[in-house]
This record gives C-alpha cells, sequence and structure tokens, in this order.
C-alpha cells in the first residue's frame, strides 16, 4: 500500500477544518498563516480513528449481541475503515520517525 504523503497531509487539513466546522475552500489560506498548530492537527486526526474503533467496537459488540438494528455489513464497514485509518495513522508515524531519524543524523 503506496500513501502519498501530501494527500495525506491534506486529507488531515481538510478533516480538521471539518471539525472546526469551516469549509475545505478556506484550506489554502489556513495552510499558510502561521496559526495552524499541527500538533492540534495531529491529535484531531488520532482522535479521528480512535473514534472510529470505538465507533467499530460498539456496532461488534451490538451484532454479537443480537440487536436487529445492526447488520453484518455495517459491521464489516465500520471495521473495514477503522483497519484502514489506523493503517494510514501507522504509515504517518513510520514517516515522521523516519524523517526525525534523518534529521538526527544529519552533521551540524
Amino acid at each position: 500500500m503506496n500513501i502519498n504523503a501530501a494527500s495525506m497531509f491534506n486529507e488531515l487539513q481538510t478533516q480538521g477544518l471539518q471539525a472546526k466546522g469551516l469549509d475545505s475552500d478556506s484550506s489554502v489560506k489556513s495552510t499558510n498563516s502561521t496559526s495552524t498548530d499541527f500538533s492540534a492537527m495531529l491529535k484531531q486526526a488520532i482522535e479521528n480513528v480512535n473514534g472510529l474503533q470505538q465507533e467499530t467496537s460498539t456496532l461488534r459488540n451490538s451484532f454479537e449481541m443480537g440487536d436487529q438494528d445492526v447488520s453484518l455489513a455495517d459491521v464489516m464497514i465500520a471495521s473495514n475503515k477503522s483497519g484502514l485509518a489506523f493503517d494510514a495513522t501507522v504509515q504517518v508515524r513510520n514517516k515522521m520517525v523516519e524523517a526525525y531519524k534523518e534529521v538526527m543524523s544529519m552533521p551540524v
């Protein structure tokens, strides 16, 4: 699975703006501003992944308990969404660790 870092970053920015209630057209303006806090954006993305995993767990438990309102398709879609989001988060983490190691190995 090959993930483009630039598109991932743009997706994270869009999700952050949507969470704040802003439209995606203002993303160009906020990218250039210094008020964009990377750590807050990263925290929001991780919370989003956590929310997807919790939603999957809730749906899975409801389905296992025999809830008629939850179908197997709903559980599988939620499970795939949370799995994909987690895999993307791990890829971003790996790229960040790789970049950190590269910066730290640079001669001063």
